[in-house]
């Protein structure tokens, strides 16, 4: 990068942030150095700061750095609080209100899926999940669609070590079987929850992507069994995928 020596601090930090939030795959402070150009001792510097305040992580005793919590949530925060949430609801109200049921914005974090937004059904009748509810990933439509979206290594690797904990007979508790799942999840493009978190829900859920076709978020679709069944939530795929397309273009475009 031209006159590295003038960039002032603050944004060298940012700059850094900017390079490790576009890859999508961890990066040493070497290669992220190799974007920018900036002195080398400053870049591994920045870096350890970063990492001792919680914002970028290493992955084990390597020396490839991801992001970390504190990122996430200051990344989901801006994207809450900027104009762009208005945009959103907005979708979010249509598609509720041609499907007729709750529909959620949902957020992949260290503990689970957050709810970052939802509009709930008319109906007296429903299945409430406040904002800010965290859920499993294992047995929920949100969190397998996240898991699906995973490369097959990470998804292996963090698959193996969730804690695959019933929580209604269909719950998924072994590894290989929730697996098999989320390779057809890749191939359909939206998931299922067959009543695996809560006896009596079912649910669908879509991938909301980046520019680059990276998961960023779900969209999806829930409501009691008494009401709804898979083959009515799967015949509403067209109207949620279309919400979720809409949402990334509001996002992302330039």
């Amino acid at each position: 990068m031209a006159s590295s020596d003038r960039i002032p601090t603050n944004l060298r930090t940012l700059l850094i942030l900017e390079v490790l939030g576009r890859s999508d795959q961890p990066m040493t402070a070497t290669e992220i150095n190799d974007a920018l150009g900036l002195p080398k001792q400053t870049v591994h510097r920045l870096c350890a700061t970063l990492e001792q305040n919680g914002f970028i992580a290493r992955i084990g005793s390597s020396k490839k750095y991801q992001v970390a919590r504190r990122l996430r949530e200051l990344g989901s925060g801006l994207l809450h609080n900027s104009r762009d949430h208005i945009v959103r609801r907005q979708i979010l109200k249509e598609l509720a209100n041609r499907v007729g049921e709750t529909v959620n914005y949902v957020i992949p974090e260290d503990e689970g899926m957050r709810y970052l937004d939802r509009v709930e059904t008319d109906w007296a009748f429903r299945i409430q999940l406040p904002i800010g509810t965290n859920v499993p990933f294992h047995c929920t439509a949100s969190g397998k669609c996240f898991l699906a979206s995973l490369p097959t290594r990470q998804q292996e690797s963090l698959v193996e070590n969730l804690n695959l904990k019933a929580m209604t007979k269909q719950t998924h508790v072994s590894a290989d079987t929730l697996l098999e799942e989320l390779a057809d999840i890749r191939r359909q493009k939206y998931s299922l929850d067959s009543e695996e978190f809560l006896d009596g829900m079912i649910a669908l859920a879509v991938p909301v992507t980046d520019a680059n076709g990276r998961f960023i978020a779900s969209i999806a679709m829930h409501g009691p069994t008494q009401r709804l069944s898979q083959d009515l939530l799967v015949s509403q795929v067209d109207l949620i995928q279309n919400a979720a397309s809409r949402l990334s273009k509001v996002l992302f475009s330039e």
